[in-house]
Formats: C-alpha cells, structure tokens, sequence
C-alpha cells in the first residue's frame, strides 16, 4: 500500500513542494508501481495526481472516467474541455513552486523519462518548475526489502550451479567429439531454469570469439556460431525465482576451450577483472566509510583501471545497471559513458559492476551483482578470478 506520509518526507528532503503523477493509455508503469494502484480501465483520458509535501493528495480527472482514480486517497476535481482542463491543473498546483514528474533533464536517466515533453510544457507554463522524480523513483521503486534481497541471493544459488553445468556440458561434448554450439547452450540453460524454477525476460547470451565482443548478441535457431577447441566463450546469464516480487540476478562468465589460454586473452581478462574489482572496491569503501557516493564515480573507477591499460576505445558500454524485479531497474545506473548519473547510490539496492573489452577477434566481460546495506556493500555471488579451462 501506498505510504503517503514516507513519500511526503521524502520530497521534503529534496525540497519539493510535490510529486505530480500524470498518465494516459498506460505510459508510465513507474507511476502505478509507485502508488499501489491498478487502474479500473486503460485510461482513455488525462489524469493527474499530486501528492504535496504538506497537506492531502489531490487528483484531476476527466469527467469521462470520474472514478479513474477513486483507489486513492485525496480531493477530486474534474474536467473536460481544453480550458478547464488548464484551469484544473492550475488549481490542483496552487501553492507549488517546484515539484517532480517522471522527467529527466537531456533525457540523461531514460529509465524515469516518461511524461511527454508537452505535459511538462503545460507544467511549467502554470509558472512550476519541474524536476526530476529520479532520486524519490529510486527510493520508492529500487529499494529491496529483506524477502527481495533472499530472492535475490535464492535464485544466485541456483543460476551459479546453472552457470557452472553450461561450462561443463560444453567441456563433456567437446571431450566426447559431439557437436555443440551456441544456440544448445542458450538451450541447455534454459531448460535448466525451467527445472529450477527460475524466470528470464530473455537471453541468455552465449557468443563465441567475435560473438563474445557484441554486448547483447544472443544466438537464435538459425543464427549461431558452432564452439570448438581453442575459442573464446562468454556466457551471460540472468534469472529470477518464479516468485511474486522476486528479483533478478545477472552474471557473466568466459572461458577457453583448451588447455593453454594465449597471452592476449589472459591479458584481457587480467585488466577486465582488474577493472570489475576496482569498481568493487570504490563502492565497498565509500559505503563502508559512510561517505555519499554516485553512479558515475563507480563507472569512473571501473573504466580509468581500463584506460590506463590503453583499452578505453573497447570498452563501450557503461560499468553496470540497476536490479530489481526487471532485470535493468529504475534505480542508479552506474554510468559517466551512456549518460551522466548523478544519482546517489543509497543503502538497500543493487546493481551490476560489468566491464568488457570488446576486441574485433574475441570479447571479455566479467559481470557481478553489488548489493548495498545499511553501512557495508557485498558482491552476492560467485566472483571469478580465473577463465574456465572448458
């Protein structure tokens, strides 16, 4: 159930007069997460609802569907025209100066970009400033409670064992002269998921030697690399317990199929797993330490390990992102590449720390999860130190 009174001690700390929800035709699932609510009908028509920091909420809806908004608590005007629909906002802002939406400057956090440019347009043109909702989103919507973070350290269990059979039945069917390639392996884990009891959106990635240096190459039935001795192999995995609430755990692991892993993969891997612990250890300290700490200071530690090494041009994508109950969630990504995020990384969320070198040969990624306690931070899962020797 919605907290009214937390959310509105929230936007106190931020000192905003308010948080304005807004949608139509179901544009922003943030908003119905947030406020507890399903809407009687796919709204046909604009609706507003203001939750002030002092005060009660109020709403605006149309006189269509007067009742759109009846599951929550506050004052309701309606409208229909154009007009009162104007005059209506105006009223239900009386008294606030800035308040946050679902928006987000430059569109640098897209995760929390969904009210129309032209909403908050109309917004601001009641003489409003309008201000980001990404930092109230995160506490509202990235915070794990106990039974997520058990979820979460559940299914790692299960995905690690997962992970680690995937790397052996490649090794068994090599040693047996059978064929396997990348698209059995996706097959493999995801027949394992399914005895397991765990769900996945998608994927999962299995690239072998040039494959392995696409980040979101996944292989399809009519479209994979066979796997044979002396390759490079990448396996992405991420899955969550067939559970209510649950939420996801996200890894990437590479081997070598032989015995003898050349030096410019070694090196690779060296510096991508340097990189990984760097990040790791920014968190670990700054939390540890209880100092505030950003998404982009955990990107910045990640990739300077990377280019001091020479290697930042093939490292393309940001260090890691938010996890929840999707598997890329609404909290701070950790990121000074994609975006800017400034986002601070507060106690009791999670994300991943995932550096990759992408050569035009062959790819490494090593990827682990970071969860954020009160005053410590932990990797939940296995951390892998050396290839597999498949």
């Amino acid at each position: 159930m919605m907290n009214v009174a937390a959310i509105q001690q929230a936007l106190r700390e931020e000192q905003l007069d308010g948080w304005l929800f807004f949608d139509h035709h179901l544009r922003d699932p943030l908003a119905y997460r947030i406020l507890d609510f399903t809407p009687p009908r796919t709204p046909s028509r604009r609706w507003y609802y203001l939750i002030p920091a002092e005060g009660s909420p109020r709403k605006l809806v149309h006189q269509i569907e007067p009742g759109m908004l009846d599951a929550l608590p506050g004052e309701t005007r309606t409208y229909s025209s154009w007009s009162k629909q104007v005059e209506g906002l105006a009223a239900l802002l009386a008294g606030c100066k800035r308040v946050a939406m679902q928006y987000s400057a430059m569109c640098a956090v897209p995760y929390v970009a969904m009210v129309d440019a032209g909403t908050v347009e109309l917004v601001r043109g009641q003489g409003v400033e309008v201000a980001t909702s990404a930092n109230l989103v995160q506490v509202f919507e990235a915070k794990w409670t106990q039974e997520k973070l058990d979820s979460h350290l559940a299914a790692g269990v299960l995905v690690d064992e997962i992970r680690r059979a995937a790397f052996l039945e490649i090794g068994d069917r090599l040693r047996g002269r059978e064929a396997v390639n990348e698209y059995t392996v996706k097959a493999f884990i995801l027949e394992s998921f399914e005895r397991a009891g765990l769900y996945t959106d998608h994927g999962p990635i299995v690239g072998v030697n040039a494959n392995a240096s696409n980040p979101h190459y996944e292989p399809e039935a009519d479209n994979y690399e066979r796997i044979r001795q002396g390759d490079v192999v990448l396996i992405d995995l991420w899955a969550k317990l067939k559970k209510p609430g649950s939420v996801y755990y996200d890894i990437t692991w590479t081997g070598y199929t032989g015995y003898e892993i050349p030096d410019d993969v070694q090196r690779v891997f060296s510096i991508v797993t340097g990189a990984r612990d760097a990040a790791v250890t920014k968190v670990k300290s700054a939390i540890g330490a209880g100092l505030p700490l950003y998404g982009f200071e955990v990107d910045d530690a990640c990739r300077g390990h990377i280019r001091e090494h020479e290697m930042a041009e093939y490292f393309i994508h940001r260090t890691g992102h938010s996890i929840g109950e999707d598997v890329h969630g609404s909290g701070a990504n950790m990121d000074n590449l994609e975006t800017h995020d400034e986002r601070r990384v507060i106690p009791w969320t999670c994300f991943s720390v995932e550096p990759g070198v992408y050569l035009p040969g062959f790819g490494i990624r090593s990827e682990v999860n970071v969860f954020v306690g009160d005053r410590e931070a932990r990797v939940t899962g296995a951390v892998q130190t050396e290839m597999v020797k498949v």
